[in-house]
């Protein structure tokens, strides 16, 4: 007999959502009703086959599911699973035999998750699960494999003015921004806090080109964005050309209001006399 084994994905993707049998009359036009008998009755054997295999012996095995045919000489037995963090699970066991066999034999025990068990959630990729913000002090993250933000330095980047300037001062960095990778940080930061579709830049009327706050950047991307120098907006963040805010350098001061102010009263000049 084969050793206990988990889990085993294959048997639960052909298990029927309750767990007994799937098809009962998918194959009984190839399979003799003396096989189908032998296949269905091996319960106590698929039960024995569990026992012999556990750790915890008949207590770990719970109530009879049913079973299911995988083909005409096969058939799957599933029992509850009664073992502490397996709440939900189910044994399988496998039986086969031949056309004419008088008994049926194991061939596999296996645990598998039933429908309502607590499974673990899909495997993320390392490099999938690192998030934007999730950098720490410390810690190194490199670029990926290949990256299409990326360009060798001898390449041109796609923006002329950028390109001017590397050559002119001979900075001669080993990779440049490609024009994907600024296309793609173009959007970000327009579809961003700090674009015109912000709940920020919707509530004003006036937009950062007009403002004596905004730095607007070189090369291609200046034609959209710039930089804010306002400690009390949006300080050191990207900011699109049509973003605003209501701290722009235009904005007039709010009207006089309360009571009118008027010179101090010296009461000092007052003569009071007896009445």
């Amino acid at each position: 007999m084969d050793s206990i084994t988990e889990p085993a994905e294959q048997d639960a993707a052909s298990a029927s959502p309750d767990g007994g049998e799937q098809d009962p009359g998918r194959d009984e036009t190839e399979r003799p009703a003396d096989l189908t008998a032998v296949l269905t009755g091996a319960v106590d054997l698929a039960r024995a086959a569990i026992i012999e295999g556990g750790v915890d012996g008949e207590e770990q095995v719970g109530e009879y599911l049913g079973a299911s045919f995988e083909d005409p000489t096969a058939a799957t037995h599933r029992f509850l699973a009664v073992m502490p963090g397996y709440q939900g699970w189910q044994w399988a066991v496998v039986v086969a035999a031949y056309p004419g066999a008088d008994h049926a034999t194991v061939s596999e025990v296996v645990l598998v998750p039933g429908p309502t068990a607590l499974l673990a959630p899909a495997w993320v990729p390392w490099h999938e699960r690192v998030q934007p913000g999730d950098l720490s002090p410390g810690d190194l993250l490199a670029p990926p494999a290949d990256d299409p933000r990326l360009v060798p330095g001898y390449q041109s980047t796609g923006d002329d003015e950028l390109d001017e300037l590397e050559g002119e001062i001979g900075l001669g960095r080993k990779q440049l921004l490609s024009p994907l990778g600024r296309a793609e940080a173009a959007q970000r930061w327009y579809d961003g806090d700090y674009g015109p579709q912000s709940a920020m830049a919707r509530s004003t009327r006036r937009v950062c080109r007009d403002c004596a706050y905004y730095l607007k950047l070189t090369g291609s991307l200046g034609t959209l964005f710039g930089v804010c120098a306002n400690e009390m907006s949006a300080d050191g963040h990207v900011v699109a050309i049509d973003y605003g805010c209501g701290a722009h350098s235009d904005t007039p001061p709010p009207a006089q209001i309360g009571s009118p102010m008027f010179d101090p009263y010296d009461d000092g000049v007052l003569d009071l006399t007896e009445s």
